[in-house]
């Protein structure tokens, strides 16, 4: 049988460095004492979070540096910088901080979460109406959990006989908690009814996650994704997706915004799926978390609604932006076939912005002007490129839409002295 000391050396990784989560309570102490004795120290970096709950908190913290230092590895503690009072505040929190740690180090992050743990989480997502995807519980995402095969009391004996000390954290029997309702009063009810439902809770977990894996294997092999501003917003190719059923898309659009940290909820789901299958071009639907999906007419494109542009103007001058895109003064007049150069006015104020709903672009003077928004669309932009797309204005009058059109007073000809100007796309 694996000992602990052998799961936690096979858990780690092989070489570079790792981030141990050790919050100074039972488990996490053995994780600390196991990594010690089956890894070179100086690759671990001990990270331990006050969630500024009372005074317990301080003593784990505390606890988990000294033990550190006893041990010659590195220690980074951390404290929360506002009250903390639910579930997924202190969850949220602690993990911000984990992982800014592991960004940092280009490291992974190790946790001592356990089979009790899980049994405890695959059950929450059943009460909570969970799908295939959630179900996989502590058995999906990036952490490295090298005692998931061991129960909580296996590592009280281990405990025991390293004499390891810990703080036992207080809201641990609070009943305010659902996992602690979950875990003193549900789960042994469960137990004396049917022996047997720890067993079946880990299988629906194993089972999920390798249901969860084959639908990431999908994405990747069938659905056209392109992620754009560090992979923080994603296009995807609606042609992927046609001719799909209302249960294909449901199970297949969690896995793919799952690419950029997105969790779907039903509500979520639903909605996408309803969107993915009636969706018009120019349309959108919004996300909880403040992320929307727009339908352009190639893509599905999910950004973040903070993120969108707003439309105030700025002076244009060499290295202003508008979201993406930058602009700076070229070495020559701007070539006529190049929409994304342009000869500016030099005898009226420049200025540029996102562009506003209502907005005309003028081909000359006395001309009857167009709507930006049908020469965006014209131009195959639309969704949310269109609504953060710039324009340059030379006083009043918008002169220029970049890579979409310019008025004659921004296009190089014959004596005219205009400032030449290149706009580029950033992300791209």
């Amino acid at each position: 049988m694996t000992t602990i000391r052998e799961a936690v050396a096979d858990g780690l990784p092989v070489d570079g460095r790792v981030v141990l989560a050790v919050s100074g309570g039972l488990d996490s102490m053995v994780l600390l004492d196991a990594a010690a004795h089956a890894a070179d120290r100086a690759r671990l970096i001990v990270a331990t979070f006050d969630h500024g709950t009372g005074r317990h908190a301080t003593e784990a913290s505390e606890l988990v540096v000294d033990r550190s230092r006893s041990l010659a590895i590195e220690c980074r503690p951390g404290r929360a910088s506002r009250s903390l009072r639910s579930e997924a505040d202190l969850r949220a929190a602690r993990w911000g901080f984990l992982r800014h740690i592991a960004r940092t180090e280009c490291a992974p992050v190790c946790t001592a979460h356990t089979a009790s743990d899980q049994i405890e989480t695959v059950l929450m997502r059943i009460l909570r109406g969970a799908g295939a995807r959630g179900l996989a519980g502590l058995n999906a995402g990036d952490a490295r959990r090298p005692l998931l095969a061991f129960t909580r009391v296996a590592l009280e004996r281990y405990a025991a006989a390293r004499r390891l000390a810990w703080v036992e954290d207080p809201s641990n029997a609070s009943p305010r908690f659902l996992r602690n309702r979950v875990r003193h009063d549900l789960l042994p009810a469960l137990r004396r009814v049917r022996p047997s439902i720890d067993e079946e809770l880990l299988m629906i977990g194993r089972e999920a996650a390798r249901w969860r894996t084959e639908m990431e294997s999908l994405v990747d092999r069938e659905i056209g994704l392109i992620q754009h501003d560090g992979g923080v917003a994603l296009d995807v190719l609606a042609a992927s997706l046609d001719g799909r059923s209302a249960a294909e898309l449901s199970a297949l659009w969690p896995a793919i915004v799952a690419r950029v940290g997105l969790a779907l909820d039903r509500r979520g789901t639903r909605r996408l799926t309803a969107f993915a299958l009636d969706g018009r071009v120019g349309s959108r639907v919004q996300l909880s978390g403040g992320w929307e999906v727009t339908r352009s007419r190639e893509h599905f494109q999910l950004r973040r609604i903070s993120a969108v542009v707003d439309g105030v103007a700025q002076t244009l001058t060499p290295g202003a932006s508008v979201g993406p895109w930058e602009f700076r003064m070229a070495e020559a007049p701007a070539p006529t076939v190049d929409l994304w150069s342009a000869s500016l006015p030099s005898d009226r104020p420049l200025s540029v912005r996102a562009w506003h709903a209502g907005d005309t672009i003028a081909a000359h003077t006395g001309a009857r002007p167009s709507k930006v928004k049908h020469c965006l669309s014209a131009a195959g932009v639309t969704g949310h490129a269109r609504r953060g797309w710039p324009v340059v204005l030379a006083g009043d009058d918008i002169v220029w839409i970049p890579g979409v059109r310019r008025s004659e007073e921004a296009t190089a000809r014959s004596g005219w002295p205009g400032l030449p100007f290149v706009c580029e796309n950033r992300s791209r």
